[in-house]
């Protein structure tokens, strides 16, 4: 696996329960639907483990609710959805990570300086 695959792949754990929000407010989901889901945001090895208890967590807060759907192929599924408070939160969540981007954008932006440095450049810079 290469390095930036790594990278991918390695998105914070607090990170589930903002984009578990964003996927209910997108639309209500089963577990299994959300795992797919949450490839496109990073998780792209989510563990079904961390994703239930993340999920029954959320319902405990009373930020999702759930409610059993009867299906005539397979067993009946677990539908989650946003609730009003889960909505509140994920507003919080999206405030706190605009306000983190702003760091985390000139912290790239300062690091992408030193990286375009040429190699003689870079061994000029004192080591500790």
């Amino acid at each position: 696996m290469s390095r930036t695959e790594t990278s991918i792949a390695q998105v914070p754990r607090s990170f589930l329960r903002p984009c578990v929000l964003l996927l209910l407010r997108e639309q209500p989901s089963h577990g299994y639907e959300l795992l797919e889901r949450l490839g496109v945001l990073g998780f792209t090895r989510a563990d079904p483990g961390g994703l239930y208890r993340t999920l029954r967590a959320l319902e405990r807060e009373g930020l999702v609710h759930s409610s059993w759907e009867r299906s005539s192929e397979g067993p009946d599924r677990r539908i989650y959805e946003l609730t009003r408070h889960g909505m509140e939160e994920l507003h919080d969540a999206a405030k706190g990570m605009a306000r983190s981007g702003g760091v985390i954008g000139l912290f790239l932006s300062r690091y992408g300086e030193f990286a375009s440095l040429a190699p003689d450049e870079l061994a000029a810079i004192p080591r500790r």
